[in-house]
């Protein structure tokens, strides 16, 4: 029986010296990863347009644009986003460290390059890097359209269907996407000790959704879920066969499709207390005591409507 070939990760190099090139080839070659090589930092964006690669080892002086900013431009595609880069530089200022992590580094490390403490510290941050996406990925499946901005309104991460959702409406540009100047605004006047700010309903590219704030996840990083329009069920049984007011009867129709307060909330713009006013409205005209009787009920109507 044939086996299924080891899928190998990709590491992408990119130094204008030889010797570092060679050795860190036959070094990654010897670790079983792909090795792809690049002399400057153009044509590592070049290549990353080909093939994403797993992790990048940067050098952080080059000729033509330096390594800081080949950092920048790598980061500003929403494919390298979670890309770990790993800077290697003989220069060992505070400064220069600083430097590379504020481009978009996670790692730096000093010539002569150590190969065992680089093999290392390869392996700490693809393992790292293979976590953080196993759980976006989760995130995914379970329907959460969640991603994180900086203080700035620039993405830092998003799950897969999020990203997509996104370069979407960022359209072709290859700046990497910010959130639009009323965007931005909402989220400078929420309150840091607001329990639950208000979301907001708003457009991205030529998709309607309803951002909501979820909290802060470290410095600098604020976290931020989606939920997209779509159109609301059948509402006009509803509103007929009980006498619903019309936001009642969109009330009723998405809790009848399984959706839980907060999530009406966020599709209808409203806060989860608005919801449960409504409820209470809605079990009274139904004549029942739960959510459950009310989607029970609600149901039935709507499947008649649609026979």
């Amino acid at each position: 029986m044939s086996s299924v070939p080891e899928k190998r990760e990709v590491a992408l190099v990119v130094d204008d010296s030889p010797e570092t090139l060679r050795l860190l080839t036959d070094a990654l070659d010897g670790a079983r990863l792909t090795v792809m090589v690049a002399l400057d930092g153009l044509a590592a964006i070049r290549i990353v347009e080909q093939i994403t690669p797993d992790i990048v080892l940067l050098d952080a002086v080059m000729p033509g644009i330096d390594g800081f900013e080949t950092c920048r431009r790598l980061k500003a595609n929403p494919a390298l986003a979670n890309v770990p880069v790993i800077f290697m530089t003989g220069l060992t200022e505070t400064e220069h460290i600083v430097r590379g992590l504020e481009a978009g580094g996670v790692d730096y490390v000093t010539k002569p390059i150590a190969i065992d403490e680089m093999l290392a510290r390869i392996r700490v941050h693809l393992a790292n890097a293979r976590l953080a996406n196993s759980a976006r990925a989760a995130l995914d499946v379970a329907g959460r359209f969640l991603f994180a901005v900086n203080e700035e309104g620039t993405l830092i991460w998003a799950t897969p269907q999020t990203q997509k959702f996104l370069a979407g409406a960022g359209g072709a540009s290859p700046e990497p996407f910010t959130l639009s100047p009323e965007q931005k605004q909402w989220l400078a006047d929420i309150q840091p000790d607001a329990r639950e700010p208000s979301p907001i309903r708003s457009r991205f590219h030529n998709e309607k959704a309803t951002l909501t704030y979820m909290g802060r996840l470290g410095p600098g990083e604020i976290l931020l879920r989606l939920a997209i329009d779509v159109p609301p069920p059948s509402q006009g049984e509803l509103r007929k066969e009980f006498r619903l007011t019309s936001r009642e009867s969109e009330v009723l129709s998405w809790l009848a499709k399984g959706k839980t307060n907060r999530d009406i909330a966020q599709i209808l713009g409203l806060s989860p207390r608005t919801i449960d006013k409504h409820l209470e409205q809605i079990y009274a005209k139904l004549g029942v005591e739960n959510r459950t009787s009310a989607a029970a009920v609600a149901a039935k109507i709507l499947d008649k409507g649609g026979d």
